[in-house]
C-alpha cells in the first residue's frame, strides 16, 4: 500500500473526466402540420400561389360576370390576395422558429478552477523559496536544487536535482522572474565533470550514463545547442556498452532512462536501435497474466518477478522510440503486451493495488578509482506516477481503443491518477524513508508526480464542459 494512505484519496468520481454534454431536443420530422402546409406552399412560392389561385377564379367564374375584363380582375385580385398571404404566413411562422429556437450554450463559468492549478502554484512557489544559489571558486555561480528540498546539510545544486527542477520549470512555464531556466541551464553545463558527462553525488567522479542521459534530456528541452549536447552524447553512448558498463546495460531502470534521454537529445543516435533491441529482449512472461509480456528489474537472467514499475517504465521508452524511430512488428507486440499487462491488474480497489507500491532498487558498480569496492546509487521508483503516463501514451490508449476495453484503462488510469495526486501536500510530494518515519522530498518525486497530473489533465480537457 503507497505510504500516503487512503484517508486522503480523492474518489475516483472526481477525477473522472468532465459532464458530458447534453443531448439535443429531439425534432419531430417535417415539423407540425401549419409548418409544413407553409413550407408547401413556400416551396411553390408566392407568385406561383398567387397565379394558380388567379387560373382556378378565371376558370370558374360564371359568364355573367360583367364581362370577361371583370373576371381578369376579380382573378387577378384574388390571386394577388393569395400570394401576400402566403409571403406574410411564411414569414410568420420563420419569426415564430427563430423566436423559440435556442440561444448559444452559456460560456462555463471560470471563477470557480478546480484544484489543479493551486497545485501547480504551490509547487512553483517551494522551488522558488528554496532554489539554491552558490558561487563556487572553480565553477562559478550555481543556482540549482539539491536532491531533496530542505536538506537539514549545507546543500549545493546536484545535476540530479537541478535536472529535474528545470524540467519542472519547463512543465509549468516561469510565470515571473523569481527562477530562470538559463540561470538552471548553465548551472547545469558548469556541474559537467572535468572528463564530460554528469554523475550523481553518491557515484564519484566518473560519469554514469542514466545521470548524463537526464540531464541531456533536461539540457535539450531547454533549447541547448545540437552541437553542443552532441560531444556530451558521443561521450554517454561510448561508456554505456555491455563491455563497459554490465551492469548498467543489465538493469531495465538504466536502460529506459537512458533511451529517453537520448531520444530527446540525439534521436538520430545510432545507439537507439540498440537499446530498444535490448530492452525488447529482455521482456519476460507471465503466467499469471495470461503469458503476457511484461519487464521485471533486469533484462538478462535471472530476471526476477513481474514488476509494474518496470514494465511502465519499458511502455513509455518503446513508445516515445516508436513516434521517433518508427516500429516492427515485435516491439509493436511486446509494447502492447506491456500495456495489456499493465490492465490486467485484478487487485482492487485500483488506487492501492499491489501495482502501485513504490519499490527501491539499488545500482551497483566497481569503482573507478578502486574496482575491489563498489559504488552503490539507492534508485526510488514512485510507481504510481510511472502507471500514469505509461497509461497515457498515444499507443496505449489507441490499443484500449481497439481491444474494446475502454472501461478497464480508465479505472486503473483513474485509480493511479487518485494515488499519485493523494501523496502530495500544497505539490510537493514526500517519501517515507526505509528506517524511519522522516519524510524526505525528492525533487525527481515531485517532477514525476506533476509531470502525471499535467499529462493526465491534457487527456481530460474538452472546451466548454
Amino acid at each position: 500500500m503507497p505510504p500516503w494512505g487512503r484517508e486522503r484519496a480523492l474518489s475516483q468520481q472526481q477525477l473522472r473526466r468532465g459532464p458530458s454534454r447534453s443531448d439535443p431536443a429531439p425534432v419531430t420530422p417535417g415539423g407540425s402540420r401549419p409548418s409544413r402546409f407553409v413550407g408547401w406552399l413556400g416551396g411553390l412560392g408566392c407568385a406561383a400561389a398567387g397565379y394558380g389561385v388567379f387560373q382556378f377564379l378565371f376558370g370558374v367564374l360564371p359568364d355573367s360576370v360583367t364581362g370577361t375584363p371583370a373576371k381578369y380582375v376579380i382573378a387577378g385580385v384574388s390571386g394577388l390576395g393569395t400570394a401576400a398571404a402566403a409571403w406574410l404566413a411564411a414569414a410568420l411562422v420563420r419569426a415564430r422558429a427563430t423566436a423559440s429556437a435556442p440561444g448559444p450554450a452559456p460560456i462555463p463559468s471560470t471563477t470557480a478552477p478546480g484544484p489543479l492549478p493551486q497545485i501547480f502554484t504551490g509547487a512553483y512557489d517551494t522551488l522558488a523559496d528554496q532554489v539554491t544559489v552558490v558561487d563556487d571558486p572553480v565553477r562559478g555561480q550555481l543556482t540549482g536544487w539539491s536532491h531533496s528540498l530542505g536538506e537539514a546539510t549545507p546543500v549545493r545544486p546536484t545535476p540530479v536535482g537541478t535536472a529535474y527542477g528545470l524540467h519542472i520549470m519547463l512543465d509549468l512555464g516561469v510565470p515571473d522572474g523569481r527562477l530562470s531556466t538559463g540561470d538552471l541551464v548553465d548551472t547545469l553545463w558548469r556541474l559537467r565533470l572535468p572528463d564530460g558527462g554528469w554523475s550523481a553525488r553518491s557515484q564519484g567522479t566518473a560519469a554514469r550514463p542514466e545521470v548524463t542521459a537526464l540531464v541531456l534530456g533536461a539540457l535539450a528541452r531547454a533549447g541547448a545547442p545540437r552541437d553542443r549536447l552532441a560531444a556530451e552524447v558521443a561521450l554517454c553512448e561510448a561508456g554505456f556498452t555491455p563491455e563497459l558498463d554490465r551492469t548498467g546495460r543489465e538493469l531495465t531502470h538504466v536502460v529506459t532512462t537512458v533511451l529517453r534521454g537520448l531520444l530527446r537529445a540525439a534521436p538520430r543516435s545510432a545507439a537507439l536501435p540498440l537499446l530498444r533491441e535490448a530492452l525488447v529482449g529482455g521482456a519476460i512472461t507471465d503466467p499469471q497474466r495470461d503469458h503476457r509480456r511484461c519487464w521485471s528489474h533486469r533484462l538478462v537472467p535471472v530476471h526476477g518477478r513481474p514488476s509494474s514499475l518496470h514494465t511502465a517504465q519499458a511502455v513509455v521508452a518503446l513508445d516515445r522510440a516508436a513516434r521517433v524511430l518508427g516500429e516492427s512488428a515485435n516491439a509493436r507486440a511486446a509494447r502492447e503486451d506491456g500495456v495489456r499487462w499493465l490492465l490486467a491488474c485484478a487487485d482492487e480497489p485500483h488506487d492501492t493495488c499491489l501495482d502501485l507500491e513504490n519499490l527501491r532498487e539499488e545500482v551497483r558498480r566497481p569503482r573507478a578509482d578502486d574496482p575491489s569496492r563498489h559504488e552503490v546509487l539507492n534508485v526510488r521508483h514512485f510507481t504510481a506516477s510511472w502507471i500514469v503516463r505509461a497509461l497515457l501514451t498515444p499507443g496505449a490508449r489507441e490499443l484500449a481503443r481497439e481491444d474494446g476495453i475502454e472501461e478497464a484503462w480508465r479505472e486503473r488510469l483513474d485509480g493511479a491518477v487518485t494515488a499519485v495526486w493523494a501523496g502530495q501536500t500544497d505539490g510537493i510530494w514526500a517519501w517515507v524513508r526505509d528506517d524511519s518515519s522522516e519524510l524526505r522530498r525528492p525533487m525527481w518525486m515531485t517532477y514525476q508526480g506533476l509531470s502525471a497530473l499535467r499529462a493526465h489533465a491534457v487527456w481530460m480537457y474538452q472546451p466548454g464542459s
